[in-house]
């Protein structure tokens, strides 16, 4: 199950959150990091086995159903190739909403590359490629595995997954705000898959991470409010901007200067481990992004930083 990140507002889910969690297609980083203290070591490790088994085992269960379907096809072979699999896929659910990816520019190897699907999850290459083409194909399989293993009917939100998520909140957590504003959030997005509701969070992980949580409940706009227009905003470059402007006047109003510096290097940091994780990676990237921007315009001067 996924933990939630109880904090501030409340709205910043794992970025970890087993949903995303899929490694490779011989198996999966899936498992539960519950906090039961009164728990022995030696349980809790047999738990997250079991667990690790269970998640590969669908894993399995679901990339053997993909392989299997795309060999079968009126153009069906013996071996897939993952970059055009992905594309059909997503072709099949979403027709006309392309799959783009983007090669981090490196003149020599290991080359990356992430890749995002249509409705925003981003997922990137697991491996040390040593040509661009390999970072493509890593790229494309992690996301093709995630893509399927989406498809199984364990990873749409029900009335049972939400109950056993809070319960495993609570267990990490306490009785916080932030875990009943999960709850509120799970319940509100009864029957989407877990890929649809982590790009939800994503935003919202962002917006909580960017303080704009905090000043909504400052200015008491309540949940239901909140949840109403983010659900229907998009991550577009408008808001990255806004948040960037955010990150670039602290950096001139507050100091010390580098702050912006040291959260971009600690983003960074963040992004090459969930990526060689091979989890789902669209908050740590949009981070990254949005301090770029926020770097850009400390390094303007003050009015590039001033409110539109």
């Amino acid at each position: 199950m996924m933990r939630a990140a109880a904090a501030g507002f409340g709205w910043s889910s794992a970025a970890d959150a087993e949903a995303a969690a899929a490694t490779t297609s011989c198996g999966a980083s899936g498992g539960r990091r519950g906090g039961g203290s009164s728990t022995s070591s030696t349980t809790s490790a047999q738990q997250r086995d079991a667990a690790d088994q269970r998640a590969k085992a669908m894993l399995r269960e679901a990339v053997d159903a993909v392989v299997e379907s795309f060999a079968r096809g009126p153009q069906g072979c013996s071996r897939v190739n993952v970059v055009e699999a992905l594309q059909e896929f997503w072709q099949m659910k979403r027709p006309g909403e392309p799959v783009t990816y983007e090669l981090v520019p490196s003149c020599s190897p290991p080359y990356v590359c992430y890749v995002t699907l249509p409705g925003g999850s981003c997922f990137g290459s697991f491996q040390n490629c040593p040509t661009k083409a390999e970072a493509r194909r890593s790229a494309a399989k992690i996301a093709l595995v995630n893509s399927v293993f989406n498809e199984h009917p364990s990873r749409r939100i029900s009335d049972e997954f939400v109950t056993q998520a809070v319960h495993d909140a609570k267990a990490s957590f306490g009785g916080s705000q932030g875990v009943e504003a999960f709850r509120f959030m799970l319940e509100a997005n009864r029957g989407r898959t877990m890929l649809e509701f982590q790009e939800l969070m994503s935003v919202f992980q962002l917006l909580h991470w960017n303080g704009s949580l905090k000043a909504m409940r400052e200015r008491q706009c309540s949940r239901q409010e909140v949840l109403a227009h983010y659900s229907r905003r998009p991550l577009d470059d408008e808001l990255r901007t806004q948040m960037a402007l955010d990150w670039a006047a602290r950096e001139r109003q507050l100091g010390p200067p580098g702050r912006v510096a040291a959260e971009a290097a600690a983003a960074r940091a963040e992004l090459e481990a969930a990526r060689l994780a091979g989890r789902e990676l669209r908050f740590p990237l949009e981070k990254q992004r949005i301090l770029a921007m926020a770097a850009r315009m400390s390094s303007d001067g003050p009015a590039a930083v001033s409110s539109p």
